[in-house]
């Protein structure tokens, strides 16, 4: 059985150990995973991902799915500043480490692409005759509106032998050279339906992502609900830092938290039966942001395969995209759009899980190809042709 590394910030939701890693990321990264290993192929997933407990965590390996295997690493926990700062860099460089000793020549390595890990991979590849698979979900130089980090994820890009994307816009102005690549805009795993709606006579609307401001959606689904009639309620589930929270809390406040509820953080399980529970996903980030010419919100999916109906913005990404057709979408960044095009889509009420598993067949398919030309192409390396 061929083997597959991917590296990449990743956990499980009932891990022991705390550690550093977005949910939405992990989410499709272990779909990944398991599609690979639906492939014909065993994963080896090394996390790129240190503690953010106080104390220090040990790390190791253990089975996390059928021929998949998750390895963490020593971290040092975290402390003061200059404590952090200690542990970052020698995490940094225990991975460094992991990976020159246990990659061989000949591997196929998978990465996700990460500011923190751009050194790390560009050194691998130099050092090791590897077949290398970059998993590149956006450009952070267009997030932050830094256009030399752009410059430099660009060139770090072209050291991969293919791609996994998100879109085709994002296919187009990374893929210079037309490597081979394959599409993927977010988990196409379908769930069981295993919780009921919420039984009040009401339309339930979720949120769920980040509080980063610069994306802009977990205030933008707040500021709707003002527009909306009683029998809506939206609820956010979010990850961001304390002050994002704070600032979401006082929007929320401003309506009396009678329309709007923010519910924390919730993972694995209890975030898949709290989703289930709702009627219509919002994605509402802000449209005018440089990553969304290029990058597919993959929480869309997400909402999908739990059976609800979906709301975004109209962006090329998402209306070129192969569920493009199943979203209600509005066209202005403002409450008012957002209201009317929640009310639309509780009008139309379908469930779109068939189309997802049509996607998830699909990918299989693609994957397998992808895979078998690393190893193809790995194989005429080894005989030196």
């Amino acid at each position: 059985m061929n083997k597959v590394i991917y590296i990449a910030h990743y956990d499980t939701p009932n891990s022991t150990e705390r550690r550093s890693y977005s949910p939405a990321a992990a989410a499709k990264i272990g779909y990944i995973a398991d599609a690979i290993a639906a492939c014909g192929h065993r994963v080896e997933l090394i996390s790129a991902s240190n503690s953010l407990e106080t104390r220090p965590c040990s790390g190791g390996s253990r089975e996390i799915s059928e021929n998949v295997v998750l390895t963490t690493l020593p971290s040092r926990g975290r402390g003061g500043r200059l404590h952090n700062l200690v542990d970052s860099a020698l995490f940094a460089l225990r991975l460094h480490r992991y990976l020159m000793r246990y990659v061989q020549d000949g591997d196929t390595v998978l990465a996700y692409h990460s500011l923190v890990l751009m050194r790390t991979v560009k050194r691998l590849k130099k050092r090791k005759k590897i077949r290398l698979l970059l998993e590149t979900e956006e450009i952070y130089g267009d997030v932050t509106g830094n256009h030399a980090c752009v410059r430099r994820e660009l060139r770090f890009f072209d050291c991969a032998d293919a791609y996994i994307f998100p879109t085709a816009l994002l296919d187009e102005k990374i893929n210079r050279e037309r490597k081979p690549s394959v599409l993927i805009h977010g988990t196409y795993r379908a769930e069981q339906r295993r919780e009921e709606r919420f039984d009040d006579g009401k339309i339930h609307c979720v949120y769920a992502g980040t509080l980063d401001p610069r994306k802009g959606g977990a205030l933008a689904a707040v500021g709707a609900a003002q527009f909306l009639p009683e029998t809506y309620h939206i609820h956010i589930l979010g990850f961001g830092s304390t002050a994002q929270k704070e600032t979401l809390l006082a929007e929320i406040g401003k309506l009396g938290g009678k329309r709007v509820s923010f519910e924390g953080e919730k993972k694995g399980e209890e975030f898949v039966r709290f989703l289930q529970r709702c009627d219509i996903g919002l994605s509402t980030q802000n449209p005018d942001a440089d990553f969304n010419a290029t990058s597919f919100p993959s929480k869309i999916l997400t909402y999908m395969a739990n059976g609800l109906g979906v709301v975004s913005i109209r962006i090329p990404a998402v209306e070129t995209s192969a569920v493009g057709s199943l979203v209600t979408y509005y066209d202005l960044q403002t409450p008012q759009s957002i209201a009317y095009a929640i009310m639309s889509a509780a009008e139309r009420k379908r469930d779109n899980r068939n189309e997802i598993n049509a996607l998830h067949e699909r990918f299989l398919g693609e994957m397998s190809e992808l895979l078998h030309e690393s190893n193809a192409e790995n194989q005429c390396d080894r005989a030196g042709l």
